[in-house]
């Protein structure tokens, strides 16, 4: 059994009638990237302000490190790195300047500035004030800050929002870099599937407050449903010249599409000696975006 650092079970969350989170039960392996997926509105951050003790769940448990917050907060909020939203920071303030900050709150010791400067990549810009920081070097300096101290866990809510594509990269990069060189655990919420997809290692996804899929990223790989498609001049005509063959095949959208286990190239040879012009021929897979909307559509529906 791997060893789970974030447990939750039948978590749940109701504000006046209206249920934010309803029945969640997550679990998030040690040494993870766990991404937790959902559209706005889905119940992702009123799940991670419950995790990190800053919403009471109307019911359910919780665990980190195997406590809960009632009886071990204090050890569990020193060992959890987190940045929600936007970093706070002041602008006429340095790098280090605004770190120091948060590091005597913590009792961190002042080298500990260096360290945490290096893992984000901002030791250069050290000595720089923040009001010329790009947002992208905002938002590490914020992670920079969520690493002071002995952390085993960081929670980030939307980390890329608003950043470039440079700042995107630039941010998964990093997240990617934490359980292997730090031996830090991360939980990261999203609704940017695309990025997700090159970062996680487990997934979670939450449709209207329900937990509708929970895995590893290799078993939300095994639910995509991938297809061969070829495109003629006439998709009928292609159709039924494979079908003489035992080839069978479908149309969408004018392609022509069968099983994505089929030779394509005895596909191709077919209808080329039948007098169909090939004009395209790939295997395609779904997305990690293809099978989010797949189950949250199953959950509405």
């Amino acid at each position: 059994m791997p060893d789970i650092v974030i447990a939750t079970h039948e978590l749940t969350k109701r504000f006046s009638d209206k249920t934010a989170v309803d029945g969640v039960s997550l679990s998030v392996p040690r040494g993870a990237v766990y991404a937790f997926l959902g559209p706005n509105g889905a119940g992702k951050s009123t799940s991670i302000r419950m995790l990190l003790g800053l919403l009471r769940p109307t019911s359910g448990t919780l665990t980190i490190f195997g406590h809960t917050l009632a009886t071990h907060r204090s050890d569990i909020l020193r060992r959890t790195g987190s940045l929600v939203e936007n970093p706070s920071v002041y602008p006429h303030l340095t790098a280090q300047e605004n770190l120091d900050i948060p590091r005597r709150l913590l009792g961190a010791a002042t080298n500990d500035i260096d360290r945490v400067l290096a893992i984000v990549g901002l030791a250069y810009a050290r000595h720089k004030l923040v009001r010329q920081f790009s947002l992208g070097m905002r938002q590490r300096l914020g992670l920079a800050a969520a690493l002071l101290g002995t952390r085993e866990l960081l929670i980030l809510d939307e980390p890329t929002n608003g950043l470039d594509p440079a700042g995107i990269n630039e941010m998964r990069e990093l997240v990617r870099s934490l359980p292997v060189a730090h031996g830090i655990t991360v939980m990261l919420s999203s609704h940017l599937l695309g990025e997700v997809e090159q970062v996680a290692t487990d997934v979670g996804i939450l449709s209207r407050g329900r937990l509708v899929f929970q895995g590893s990223v290799a078993e939300i790989g095994r639910r995509r449903h991938s297809q061969l498609r070829v495109r003629t001049a006439n998709a009928a005509g292609a159709v039924a010249v494979l079908a003489l063959k035992g080839l069978t095949a479908t149309i969408d959208a004018a392609d022509v599409i069968l099983d994505a286990t089929t030779d394509a190239a005895v596909v191709n040879r077919v209808l080329v000696e039948s007098g169909h012009d090939v004009r395209h021929l790939a295997v395609e897979s779904a997305s990690l975006e293809d099978v989010f909307l797949t189950m949250t559509e199953a959950e509405v529906a």
